[in-house]
C-alpha cells in the first residue's frame, strides 16, 4: 500500500457526486468541498499555502471575485504537486479554472481541479 502525504479516502473525490450535492444543497457542499481540496493541497505541498477561512470571508466580501485569484493559485499549487511528483503536469490548468470560474461561479473549477487531485492518487476516472 502506497503512502500519501493526504489519506487517499479524504483527498480522492467523486466528481459527479461532488456537482450533484452542490446543486441539490444550493451550494453549501461546495464550500465543503473547497475546504477539503485545500487541505489535500496544502498537505501534498508540506505548507500552508491555502486558508479556507480567509478565502471564503473575501469570497463573501468581493461577491466571488476573489474566488477566481484563488481558482488560479490552487491551479498553480496543483501543477507544483504535479511537478514535484513526476506527474503530468497541465500546464493550462490556471488558465482554464479561471476562464471555466467566470462562467460558473467556480463550481466546474472545483471539479476540474478535483480531476487533477485524484491523478495524486493514481486515479483518472469519476469512480
Amino acid at each position: 500500500m502506497q503512502s500519501y502525504p493526504y489519506p487517499e479516502y479524504d483527498g480522492v473525490r467523486s466528481i459527479v457526486l461532488g456537482i450533484i450535492v452542490s446543486i441539490l444543497t444550493c451550494g453549501i457542499y461546495y464550500f465543503y468541498w473547497q475546504y477539503k481540496q485545500m487541505e489535500t493541497l496544502n498537505a501534498w505541498l508540506g505548507r500552508e499555502e491555502y486558508n479556507f477561512w480567509l478565502w471564503l470571508v473575501l469570497y463573501i466580501l468581493t461577491c466571488s471575485i476573489f474566488e477566481l485569484y484563488y481558482e488560479y493559485k490552487m491551479a498553480k499549487g496543483i501543477n507544483e504537486i504535479q511537478e514535484n511528483n513526476s506527474l503530468r503536469e497541465n500546464k493550462d490548468l490556471a488558465l482554464i479554472c479561471v476562464l471555466v470560474s467566470i462562467f460558473s461561479l467556480g463550481l466546474a473549477a472545483t471539479a476540474i481541479q478535483q480531476w487533477e487531485v485524484n491523478k495524486f492518487y493514481g486515479e483518472s476516472a469519476d469512480d
